[in-house]
């Protein structure tokens, strides 16, 4: 996802003659892109009604974010490579038929395993087919036009952005021949058609001059890694957090450790390394992959909780969650374009975006703060909007700046890198902000029933219930909500919902009572269902700005400029 930007500084200054389809290629192209954008945030959408529908536990809805992020993230790093050994028309192709078998298979899918293991394939797939895109574009189009070329991928991104959440709200919701959520991945099946045909019609063939071997082993020793920290910090609050969980985190820093320590010895023996070892002894580029994973991480997790907070909390309609995220998704738009106009600040331009968008993410703390549980989607525009403003001035420079200080024959290794770390910091974020939402919404939930405990006795008082009974229900629906709220099974009835029950049942005095009794409750739980996620969303959103003041700080080890070199000769 999102691997423009890196693109465009690669640009090579001697470039053969213009390719004779290269217009309809480059739309070939953006078809595969707008694939892979529209797949990367669906699920936030969709997931609680994948969950409803297929079962599973919390950690569901962050495996089908994180699962397609961190394969793709994998993928990345050995695509591009793919391409020059094999030829990046071949591997385009080859990417576009198993991005889009993997869709079919998502949209088959009987079990949260088998959909979870779909988006796995989408990923690597994906991962496959984007580089080639890009390389093509480098080669196909002369210097003069090659920024027109990649300017189209802004507008691309922006309305994929735009457009994505929405329509898998519209689907969802319209449940067409009874697919459901199921439409979102069919939908992908004329699109990958279209390419595929596309493909073999538009796109040039040859090969690139040199052919690199593939570096398998460090692909295997990156791939472990990746996993072993991801892995338990998406399942651990299922399991209570085992030793093992932490044992696996540990590991993946040694394996990290191996990796880099591997590379550097086939580096040096004169072999094909997968990660140009020298790129890391640029501070810029070093404190830029730091950046980069800080930032998406807080990106793609906040989009997550958030999404998640507006229909399990707030109790908002697939669509009406994609409709909420418009001002976000416009706002990154306008970000782009203003980022463009204020190129020449250079860092300056990044730094700004990072306060503007800590600024929106305070803005929706505030928001939630003043309106309480029952926050609207035009509350929440003015400082979703502002959000999408700064995410767009910051990403729009970030990829140049941070390849400033990397040398021309280092820009291949760097750009695969960068958008791998892209994508391995969404996974990241997914995992981390996943967790710590679900391991806190169960006590913010027990929190709110305490607060509207005096209001619950009032009424059971009124409906003629003993004082010792009172007790028993108030704490019973304590037990109850929280459990409900961190069911693994969100269609099962937790046992101490059960008992809440039978001790209602067992309290009540007359019919008058047996009708005002469970409507209290209900009122309660309810009121207290809201309030309790909203709460935790605004711990999470001071979470969030923590990320992003993080990373305005890992900024000062950026270049100030994109390319001086290149402007320099200018």
């Amino acid at each position: 996802m999102s691997t423009t930007g890196v693109a465009s500084a690669g640009t090579p200054i001697d470039s053969p003659a213009p390719y004779r389809w290269r217009w309809a290629a480059l739309f070939v192209i953006l078809a595969a892109e707008v694939m892979d954008l529209l797949d990367a945030v669906v699920t936030n959408i969709a997931g609680p009604s994948m969950r409803a529908d297929l079962g599973g536990g919390a950690s569901t809805l962050q495996w089908l974010a994180a699962a397609y992020t961190l394969s793709m993230a994998v993928g990345l790093v050995t695509g591009g490579r793919l391409g020059d050994i094999h030829g990046r028309r071949t591997m385009f192709l080859v990417g576009a038929a198993g991005f889009t078998l993997g869709s079919l298979l998502c949209a088959v899918s009987v079990s949260p395993g088998m959909l979870i293991g779909a988006r796995v394939v989408q990923g690597l797939f994906g991962a496959v087919m984007l580089p080639q895109g890009l390389g093509m574009i480098k080669e196909m189009f002369p210097p003069k036009e090659s920024q027109k070329a990649f300017g189209l991928f802004g507008p691309v991104m922006g309305l994929s952005a735009v457009c994505g959440p929405i329509l898998a709200g519209w689907l969802v919701d319209a449940d067409y021949f009874g697919t459901g959520w199921r439409m979102i991945f069919l939908i992908n099946l004329p699109l990958g058609a279209a390419a595929i045909l596309g493909a073999v019609r538009y796109l040039p063939r040859g090969r690139s001059e040199s052919k690199p071997r593939l570096d398998i082993p460090g692909m295997i020793l990156v791939s472990l890694a990746a996993l072993l920290i991801i892995f338990p910090l998406v399942q651990g609050r299922e399991y209570d957090w085992p030793v093992w969980t932490f044992l696996m985190m540990g590991a993946s820093v040694l394996v990290f450790v191996a990796f880099a320590l591997y590379e550097s010895r086939r580096s040096k023996a004169g072999q094909d390394p997968l990660v140009v070892p020298s790129l890391f002894r640029k501070r810029g580029f070093s404190g830029g992959m730091v950046l980069g994973l800080v930032f998406f991480s807080a990106m793609q997790g906040f989009m997550l909780v958030f999404n998640l907070y507006t229909q399990i909390g707030l109790g908002y309609s697939p669509l009406k969650a994609g409709l909420v995220m418009v001002p976000w998704s416009g706002g990154m738009i306008v970000g782009f374009g203003i980022a463009q106009g204020v190129a020449k600040f250079g860092r300056t331009v990044l730094q700004g975006g990072t306060l503007v968008m800590a600024l929106g993410v305070f803005g929706v703390w505030l928001t939630l703060d003043m309106t309480g549980s029952g926050v609207g989607p035009w509350q929440l525009l003015p400082s979703l909007l502002v959000t999408g403003i700064g995410m767009g001035l910051l990403m729009a420079p970030f990829f140049d700046i941070v390849l400033a200080s990397v040398e021309q024959h280092e820009t291949g290794s760097a750009s695969g890198t960068m958008t791998a770390i892209q994508q391995l910091g969404g996974a990241f974020g997914v995992a981390v902000l996943g967790t710590v939402f679900f391991g806190l919404v169960g006590g913010g939930i027990a929190t709110a029933v305490d607060h509207r405990s005096d209001h619950l006795r009032e009424q059971l008082t009124a409906a003629h219930v003993a004082p010792e009974a009172q007790d028993r229900i108030v704490a019973g629906l304590r037990t109850c909500a929280s459990d409900r709220a961190t069911a693994k099974d969100p269609a099962a009835t937790p046992a101490s919902c059960a008992r809440l029950e039978k001790e209602t049942r067992s309290a009540v005095t007359s019919p008058e009572a047996g009708a005002r009794i469970p409507a209290a409750l209900q009122d309660t739980a309810s009121s207290a269902f809201r309030s309790g996620f909203g709460s935790v969303m605004q711990t999470l959103l001071w979470v969030v700005d923590g990320m992003l003041a993080l990373t305005f700080l890992l900024a000062f080890l950026l270049p100030r400029h994109a390319r001086p070199e290149e402007s320099a000769g200018h």
